[in-house]
């Protein structure tokens, strides 16, 4: 159901994580979310070459307000070119959206120093990257791998999901501890396939790292459906000094919006990125989709996990009693624009706009497939 275009005059205490074009914004603790208006988007071309690869696939996108450009990874799995980043400008007002300009390109480089090899040169080792975020207080990045989980009478192949720390000019310096929770098993447990890590962010100062995985793991329950609101994935807190996480917290997902044609075809609702706001706060952003049905359908949410349970020590929230979830409430949801919208992966705050509001970009990831498209849609934050 289509809803009105500027959504809610709900309010939040919030810290944002924005930065105006040459200084980072005055953090307060009493900003407050309104509604979005939409300022414009732009689509780049299909498999558009640059620097000897093509681009898509951009699952993240991150903006550095020191350098005023923004960080997109790129999800093909070393297959088109190495696994990697892009920098771009993207130039916009508070009244248009003219353009986005690729700028740059980092291969995301192993332990070893080498690029990660594709699956048909070594599957085990090939990386399936989803977020990114720009770590202004050290200058280095952080970036999410959702792994790998094939399991058939021909082979399996298990890796873990993983969280890495690396230089700008892409070489490893350090990994995240993965809890056992996360890994992958040939059994049904654990996460799903490319149902893993898909958003991750800072809260302001950098003290922690939020990540979302996208999906339930197999012990935390069924998938989200249509009509279904039982379907509970999880957000996982880190220390960003110790890289260990310290808390786990449950989130409810939203049904999946539509039936897929045919109605055995595949679907899937979850979280396809965060954006951290403060140590107890965040923006969700849900992604819908189903097979026979073009667009996706995409709503952010604000996120308090104040309240919500550590589930860090409960291995299936599926049997688990007395579990208090995370509360979002519905911030914004794309459909009201009455545009097609493919697959929204990535959202980042970006420069702060001449009258003082910040401004809120989003990309979506086309999957290298002519049939989507690589979008980007930038908001103004009415307060």
């Amino acid at each position: 159901m289509k809803i009105s275009r500027f959504l809610l005059s709900l309010m939040i205490m919030a810290f944002m994580a924005g930065c105006v074009s040459t200084r980072p914004a005055a953090h307060s603790a009493n900003t407050r979310f309104g509604k979005l208006r939409f300022i414009g988007a732009q689509t780049i071309p299909h498999n558009m070459p640059f620097m000897g690869a093509v681009t898509g696939g951009l699952s993240g996108i991150d903006y550095d307000a020191s350098r005023q450009q923004y960080y997109m990874i790129c999800d093909d799995r070393s297959e088109l070119a190495p696994a990697r980043f892009y920098t771009a400008k993207l130039y916009f007002s508070g009244q248009s959206f003219d353009s986005v300009r690729f700028t740059g390109m980092t291969t995301l480089l192993q332990q070893n120093g080498h690029p990660y090899p594709g699956a048909k040169i070594n599957a085990a080792l090939t990386p399936d990257p989803e977020a990114l975020r720009h770590n202004a207080k050290k200058d280095r990045f952080v970036w999410s791998s959702e792994g790998e989980r094939i399991v058939n009478n021909k082979d399996t192949i298990l890796t873990n999901p993983g969280i890495y720390e690396i230089s700008p000019d892409g070489r490893y310096l350090d990994s995240f501890a993965l809890p056992s929770q996360f890994r992958m098993q040939a059994t049904e447990n654990g996460p799903r396939r490319n149902g893993a890590f898909e958003g991750l962010g800072f809260t302001p100062g950098y003290r922690y790292t939020f990540v979302s995985l996208e999906e339930p793991r197999y012990e935390d329950g069924p998938r989200a459906d249509v009509n279904d609101t039982t379907a509970l994935t999880r957000l996982i807190k880190y220390d960003n000094n110790t890289l260990q996480p310290v808390a786990q917290y449950a989130y409810r997902l939203e049904p999946v919006a539509h039936p897929a044609v045919p109605a055995n075809a595949f679907k899937v609702n979850g979280i396809s990125d965060i954006l951290v706001l403060s140590d107890d706060r965040l923006l969700s952003i849900e992604r819908s989709f189903s097979s026979g049905v073009k667009d996706c359908t995409i709503k952010v949410f604000l996120t308090d996990l104040r309240g919500a349970t550590d589930i860090s020590q409960i291995n299936s929230l599926k049997t688990a009693t007395g579990v208090k979830t995370v509360t979002k409430s519905l911030l914004f949801d794309f459909a009201s624009l009455g545009k097609y919208i493919d697959n929204i992966e990535g959202v980042t705050f970006g420069p702060v706009l001449p009258n003082g509001h910040q401004s809120l970009v989003f990309v979506a990831d086309n999957n290298f497939s002519a049939a989507e498209e690589s979008q980007f849609f930038v908001f103004e934050l009415i307060p």
